[in-house]
């Protein structure tokens, strides 16, 4: 059974691939494996993920969205073995890494492309994968933000700040604040404040072509913004920002019975 919202074509056979690691945990004796499994498959391991057919990431969420980022526009699609906590976005447990590894470098697997988001900001543009968190800069106090998507003014919201999420980031920081679950294979973002000091702050899901915008409408609290968890710069009261989904694209490798709904249910449903 497939996902509905998946391609099911399959892809060539791999002849190089790379493989990325979690920089904190010993994936040593993984990564024996799978130099032993790609030397019996004939493939050959480079040192660069840019240069490679695929990438292999040994590692979690977090690795596997860095090398995602890492990895824009250059075609090459990355698949994960599950080290981490959830793995959400990872094909392969470790246990069936023998098992299913032959299979990958066979072409059997599929290549899915994700949305990412680029946000302006001061004069510069950055791209998140994952998702734009704009949040107080000061710790303990709230801050007041308005917001805009297409050019309506959507009012005013006191809160602890804003998650603007990709499909593949919505699983992440958004859902642990309430916001909804982006299937794959839809173009579009979700916006959902932190700790909304309101009954009347819900999550919205945006589609391409329209812009989020927001400004900083706190009197003396800048705010920072964040672009998959790392700090790009910061709003000071009046200042604006504009978040919408980007030209950019990533491209996530998974097992052909590795659907999202499946991963879902594992995930999530225990």
């Amino acid at each position: 059974m497939t996902s509905t919202s998946e391609s099911t074509q399959l892809s060539p056979p791999v002849s190089t691939a790379a493989v990325v690691s979690h920089g904190r945990k010993d994936v040593h004796t993984a990564l024996e494996r799978v130099r032993a499994v790609a030397q019996q498959a004939g493939i050959e391991l480079v040192d660069e993920p840019r240069s490679a057919d695929i990438a292999i990431v040994l590692g979690g969420d977090g690795t596997m969205l860095r090398t995602l980022a890492r990895l824009l526009e250059a075609n090459v699609p990355v698949i994960g073995v599950n080290f981490g906590r959830v793995g959400f976005l990872a094909s392969i447990r470790q246990e069936d890494l023998e098992r299913d590894l032959p299979r990958v470098f066979a072409g059997e697997y599929r290549a899915v492309e994700l949305p990412t988001l680029q946000v302006d900001l001061n004069g510069g543009s950055y791209v998140a994968v994952n998702d734009v968190v704009t949040t107080s800069s000061v710790l303990g106090r709230m801050i007041e933000l308005a917001w805009a998507v297409g050019g309506e003014q959507l009012g005013a919201v006191p809160c602890d700040g804003m998650i603007c999420a990709t499909p593949s980031g919505s699983t992440a920081y958004n859902l642990s604040n309430g916001g909804p679950v982006l299937v794959r294979g839809l173009d579009a973002l979700a916006v959902t404040f932190i700790a909304p000091h309101s009954l009347h702050a819900r999550t919205i899901v945006v589609p391409r072509g329209l812009t989020v915008t927001l400004r900083n409408a706190t009197a003396d609290v800048p705010a920072a913004v964040l672009v998959d968890g790392h700090q790009v710069g910061e709003l000071a009261p009046g200042d604006e920002s504009s978040i919408y989904l980007g030209a950019k694209r990533s491209l996530l490798a998974t097992l052909p019975e590795t659907t999202f709904f499946g991963r879902y249910r594992e995930t999530f449903s225990s």
